[in-house]
């Protein structure tokens, strides 16, 4: 997320009661997610395993909670606790607004869209011209839709990231700051639920259609063209390329990639990465050719066993 204007690295530990290093004035423009972050930004890091990552990001900020080297050209805050101090960024520079109309004041709408009745429309809400939103529909604050969407009945735009930290008394969750944009022509079927990112953007890209009650995870992004058939999961951080086909209640697990042209068969379950321009099928989803003469084989197998019981 990127601040409204930018502050010094001194207002920043103030406003986090948090010692730092680097200048009082050393500009601090955003804070952000590490798989997103750009220089200006703040980025989090509150475990061994990932400082170094974080230290050699884009983000020229550092919230950690180690005393550490400061690489050069950037900044340290130091914290006993970064992951609550990035919720206090959260509440500070994008704090809950209740709302107070099912469309909000501050939400634009461009000239010939439709609003169905029982839709809510939160604040700061963009919704470019021709767009038809159905009935009961949710777009919460920040959401930004382009031109010619359709949206059917019940689908939900903007809700939080499913993002924990585990803790001794219980889960405590990382604060969304993020948005959903929506691309032009792109339509969303009935009763499906797109989150917004954890900072950046949950992005569906021209044209893409999506099915009825369709999953796509916080700070994922799905290209241009893609076919999503219903019930099909998409989990955070997920780049799905242009003209990808995802047949139904295919489940794809987080920060992978789905290169460009792919097909992925019904029920498949998606691992890791995959090339793009080929078909996949199964658990672990596989090039489909070479998982059928997978199943080809495991069909042999009770006659292999006999023939060996007869030897």
């Amino acid at each position: 997320m990127k601040l409204p204007q930018t502050h010094t690295l001194k207002f920043i530990a103030q406003l986090l009661d948090c010692r730092y290093v680097g200048a009082d004035n050393f500009p601090v423009e955003g804070f952000n997610e590490i798989h997103v972050v750009t220089p200006g930004d703040i980025v989090f890091v509150d475990h061994p395993k990932y400082y170094d990552k974080a230290l050699n990001s884009a983000a020229t900020i550092v919230l950690i909670n180690k005393e550490v080297d400061c690489p050069q050209g950037k900044a340290l805050l130091i914290s006993d606790d970064p992951f609550r101090d990035f919720n206090k960024l959260k509440d500070h520079f994008r704090p809950f607004v209740p709302s107070t109309a099912m469309i909000s004041d501050t939400a634009k709408i461009g000239v010939g869209t439709v609003i169905q009745p029982g839709c809510f429309i939160g604040n700061h809400v963009r919704i470019g011209k021709d767009c038809l939103i159905h009935p009961n529909v949710v777009l919460y604050d920040h959401t930004e839709i382009g031109d010619r969407v359709v949206i059917h009945s019940g689908s939900v735009l903007g809700a939080d990231a499913f993002y924990y930290k585990k803790r001794p008394e219980g889960y405590d969750p990382l604060k969304s700051s993020g948005r959903v944009i929506i691309e032009d022509d792109v339509h969303i079927g009935a009763a499906c639920t797109i989150d917004k990112g954890v900072s950046g953007d949950t992005t569906l890209k021209k044209g893409a259609k999506i099915d009825n009650q369709v999953h796509v995870g916080h700070d994922s992004v799905i290209g241009r063209d893609c076919l999503i058939a219903s019930q099909v999961g998409v989990a955070g951080c997920v780049v799905i390329e242009d003209g990808v086909t995802i047949w139904g209640q295919a489940g794809i697990t987080s920060a992978i990639t789905i290169g460009a042209g792919s097909i992925i068969s019904a029920q498949s379950g998606v691992s890791k990465s995959l090339e793009g321009g080929k078909s996949y099928f199964g658990t672990p989803a596989e090039e489909f050719r070479k998982k059928y003469k997978e199943l080809a084989a495991l069909r042999q197998l009770p006659e292999v066993v006999e023939q060996l019981k007869k030897k």
